[in-house]
């Protein structure tokens, strides 16, 4: 399955399976950034990210960090 920058909850997840024992609000955007686009399944322009898209996909990592810890 490809992924591309609106698909924040599959991003969410898939970036929880990679990084299961970070917060996600201890993330910078650039690091971020490059996590998004080191995926296997990423398949979108690097450059059309901005700060909201990627506010928005740490904010369901965050969901999903939290779900999982309870």
């Amino acid at each position: 399955m490809d992924i591309r920058w609106q698909d924040r909850e599959e991003i969410a997840i898939r970036l929880l399976e990679a990084h299961p024992d970070v917060d996600p609000l201890t993330v910078r955007f650039t690091d971020l950034h490059t996590w998004i686009t080191a995926l296997p399944e990423f398949r979108d322009d690097p450059k059309k990210s901005n700060e909201k898209i990627l506010e928005s996909i740490q904010m369901a990592w965050h969901e999903e960090f939290q779900d999982a810890k309870s």
